[in-house]
């Protein structure tokens, strides 16, 4: 290009001097002087207008070429945005009714249309009107909902003289379960563009329903899981307890039918400690379903609330401290609900087995982990009995609480002595990154058992056993 400027340039200076020349050697010998001006101007203008005709109407092909790339690259652009919105929504989970409008909005608006609708496939086999956006009253608002029989019968959602003019499949995976379709007035002849618009949206619409389902799925499996875990916990203590003070009274009547009124008595005071502790755990039950807590607010306050109301509802003086960087640290959701998990199962165990009165909680962050610390003043016990005696551990619930962490890539420790209160440790990775932390140990039974000065330290990869809790 810049060499043809150059060019056209040399020519209208040869030109030029060729109009010169001949002015020279034959007009001024046959010519006077005004009409030599008046012929050698005439020609120089209709050169010039010839010339600057070829350079206009080439600008203005550049300019035209510009302004359709330009609109292009807007339409472009409108659309990426759009589909950028949208995936947030439903990246974001947000409610799959509002985000199936938001994209039916932008295929309206992007695509110039009269109305947008989505369409999908019912188990009877007819198409169902989903979503709309209409702001012409294109759609029939008297349709029952479930009329086409295809995908070609979308024309019966609308009033006379609006037609489908443009659809696009949704699709789960390879299945296709419905139509994003936009309607005119009238027939239209669409562009490119716009089917390009159209099927990036309805890509949108089959994420944003395949979310839709798997949220609904993951809540009834969370709610399933809290029901077995409801019922696990009926069954191993409430029921338990019931089934001991059924006992119980039928003892205290027997005594008092035989006029031992002191052995019944007793059999009173141990009816009365279990009927105490099922109080305490149905109150502790009520605290956890409540929803207090909830680690959606982030951990470290998940946990202090908690914590504030578990001590206040087990008499316990709970004094809880978390650093800034540990507050922040990017945990992902899983791994939060499983150490709140965790903090809870250990303030269960404080409260029914330490018979402790101030509870420490420590959160930190180290290098990749955040490190959650529960100490507590109570009796304590000894690891050797555990490890080796008829009642072997995991005890107190403690492989629930090894299986959580390592669930989240974790682990957890616990240490104590008889006398000495007990400390459960534990470390979860941030970011995906697991450090493994001296206490954790590939190692057979015999081997997790270690003494210090202190304590002695339970490690958490011991295999088997059963639960008190």
């Amino acid at each position: 290009m810049p060499r043809l400027r150059w060019l056209a340039v040399a020519a209208i200076v040869v030109c030029i001097a060729i109009f010169e020349a001949a002015a020279d050697k034959w007009l001024d010998r046959t010519l006077a002087w005004p009409w030599k001006l008046i012929i050698v101007t005439t020609a120089i203008a209709l050169v010039a207008s010839a010339w600057a005709w070829l350079a206009f109407n080439a600008i203005d092909r550049l300019e035209r070429d510009i302004l359709d790339r330009n609109q292009t690259l807007e339409s472009r652009n409108a659309m990426l945005r759009a589909v950028y919105d949208v995936s947030l929504a439903v990246a974001g989970q947000a409610d799959p009714d509002t985000t199936i409008s938001t994209i039916l909005d932008h295929a309206r608006s992007l695509v110039r249309a009269d109305a947008a609708l989505l369409a999908l496939q019912t188990p009877t086999g007819k198409l169902r009107l989903r979503a709309e956006s209409d702001l012409t009253g294109a759609i029939e608002p008297s349709t029952d909902g479930e009329s086409a029989l295809t995908y070609d019968e979308l024309d019966c959602f609308l009033r006379p003289g609006f037609r489908i003019g443009l659809m696009a499949s949704v699709t789960y995976g390879d299945r296709r379960v419905g139509t994003l379709a936009v309607a005119d007035r009238g027939r239209r002849i669409y562009e490119i563009a716009d089917v390009e618009i159209l099927s990036a949206l309805a890509t949108q619409v089959g994420l944003a329903i395949e979310a839709a389902r798997i949220h609904d799925e993951l809540q009834e499996l969370a709610v399933q899981r809290e029901r077995e875990r409801i019922a696990r916990d009926m069954h191993d203590g409430l029921a338990q307890v019931l089934a001991y003070v059924n006992t119980k009274s039928q003892a205290v009547s027997h005594l008092l039918s035989e006029d031992r009124v002191e052995e019944a008595r007793t059999q009173l005071g141990q009816l009365e400690a279990a009927a105490r502790t099922v109080f305490e755990d149905v109150r502790e039950a009520i605290l956890n379903l409540s929803g207090t807590g909830s680690p959606e607010h982030g951990l470290a306050q998940a946990i202090e609330e908690y914590a504030a109301l578990f001590g206040q509802s087990a008499d316990l003086d709970i004094n809880f401290n978390a650093t800034a960087e540990a507050a922040a640290a990017p945990l992902s959701a899983a791994t939060q609900a499983e150490v709140f998990s965790i903090a809870r199962e250990a303030l269960t165990n404080v409260r029914k087995h330490a018979h402790a009165r101030d509870v420490a909680i420590d959160m930190r962050r180290r290098a990749g982990e955040v490190v959650l610390t529960i100490k507590d003043d109570g009796v304590g016990f000894d690891a050797d009995v555990l490890a080796h005696g008829r009642e072997r551990w995991p005890h107190f619930g403690l492989a629930g609480m090894r299986e959580r962490a390592e669930s989240v890539g974790g682990n957890v420790a616990w240490r104590s002595r008889p006398g000495a209160g007990t400390e459960v440790e534990l470390h979860v990775p941030v970011g995906g990154t697991t450090r493994h932390h001296a206490l954790e140990r590939s190692t057979p039974l015999h081997e997790t058992l270690a003494s210090t000065p202190q304590h002695q330290a339970v490690r958490s990869t011991v295999e088997g056993g059963s639960e008190a809790d």
